[in-house]
């Protein structure tokens, strides 16, 4: 595949790049509902309907609820659909998601990250993300507008993939990003036809035909119900390599390469790593530079594949490193630990007896800042030196 155009340049919004990006992939139903800090991406979406840009069916719902059975209904029937939620209405539409990702329905979903119920927070965090982790989703999160575009255009790659066949979520940072406008490359809608061209080249997914018999969300019983979740969890395996394959390949057609599952970032030769995701890891890497000025021998991971779980690369990334710190937006009830360093901690066997620090801050809308950052740093370079570590930290309960 040759190398695509230069696209059109233009300043503006996370959720309107994710509307640009759900446009530039031709859905055929979508189904949205407004909910803050999503809201620009359903409102940007309906223009592009009344401006004649799509020629989607634009399902105007009552909720969220209704916006995924829309599109899963859309999906099963054979379309590329989209849709995009936040906070509560992640919450709202979550028998709808799991009903999704049972069906192996290949939908892609944007979710602008917000806090949840039980305290009311209009405000970022991932902690909706972290509530639908076990939902059969393939979530994967964003850094800044221009990955959220391209990322949408690799989610279609992935969920439609015949190996594949599950409902991917984008996540970004809401009220970050969502309001955030920067310079993103917009690519000519005929060089994103040619990248996902290879779709069109697969044998057909059933899908349902009205006159023809075929069940679908049937009750599962016994064995047909375990041959059916052992199918999707082995269907989650396979996505980790293929993330990276499809990375490599929009890298190499479009110009940008994110890393795959992971991207890592002055790791080879680094004494510890600091693990962040979405848009911290800008800010990360500011202090990582200024550390390393100062001979702090510090790298960063940033965790793009949420779910599943990227263990291997992990692994490969961290083997022999002295310390390793993990900044998390968001709280695992029930376990001292954030969620993403409690996933890390299942690792311990492969990593050995490396100290593993978690670090919870960002929660409902406080920043990540440089001094933040620079204290993580700072600690976990006192672990590797066999220094005692408080093995959790709330950053903004100890400023």
């Amino acid at each position: 595949m040759v190398s695509a155009q230069k696209g059109q340049v233009r300043v503006i919004t996370g959720n309107a790049t994710g509307a640009y990006g759900a446009m530039l992939c031709r859905p055929d139903v979508i189904a949205a509902y407004p909910i803050t800090p999503q809201s620009e991406i359903a409102e940007q979406l309906a223009q592009f309907k009344a401006d004649g840009v799509i020629d989607s069916e634009f399902v105007e719902v009552e909720g969220e609820n209704s916006a995924m059975n829309v599109v899963l209904a859309a999906s099963v029937a054979g379309g590329r659909v989209f849709t995009a939620t936040s906070s509560y209405g992640l919450v709202f539409m979550y028998d709808a998601l799991q009903e999704t990702s049972g069906f192996r329905a290949p939908v892609v979903m944007v979710n602008a990250n917000r806090e949840t119920p039980g305290i009311h927070a209009v405000s970022s965090g991932q902690q909706d993300m972290i509530s639908a982790r076990d939902a059969g989703w393939v979530q994967i999160i964003t850094e800044n507008d221009q990955e959220i575009l391209d990322q949408i255009i690799m989610a279609y790659m992935l969920a439609e993939d015949n190996d594949i066949l599950l409902p991917v979520m984008v996540n970004y940072d809401g009220f970050y990003l969502s309001y955030l406008a920067e310079a993103v490359e917009i690519y000519q809608i005929e060089d994103v036809d040619k990248f996902l061209a290879p779709l069109k080249k697969q044998s057909p997914r059933q899908k349902l035909v009205p006159g023809v018999s075929q069940g679908c969300g049937t009750h599962g019983m016994e064995m047909g119900y375990v041959e059916a979740r052992y199918k999707h969890t082995q269907a989650m395996e396979r996505v980790k390599n293929k993330v990276d394959e499809i990375d490599k390949k929009f890298g190499d057609y479009f110009g940008r390469y994110y890393g795959g599952q992971i991207e890592e970032y002055r790791t080879d030769d680094a004494d510890i790593i600091i693990i962040a995701s979405g848009s911290a890891t800008g800010t990360a890497r500011t202090v990582i530079d200024a550390k390393r000025e100062q001979g702090i021998k510090v790298g960063l991971i940033k965790l793009r594949l949420f779910r599943p779980f990227p263990a291997e690369r992990l692994i490969q990334a961290l083997k022999g490193k002295k310390a390793i710190g993990v900044i998390d937006r968001s709280i695992c009830f029930g376990w001292k630990y954030g969620p993403i360093c409690m996933e890390l901690k299942v690792l311990t066997q492969e990593l050995g007896s490396v100290p593993i620090l978690s670090y919870i801050d960002g929660l409902a809308n406080l920043d990540i800042t440089i001094p933040h950052i620079g204290r993580v740093v700072d600690e976990v370079n006192e672990a590797a030196k066999g220094k005692p570590y408080q093995d959790v930290t709330w950053i903004p309960m100890e400023e």
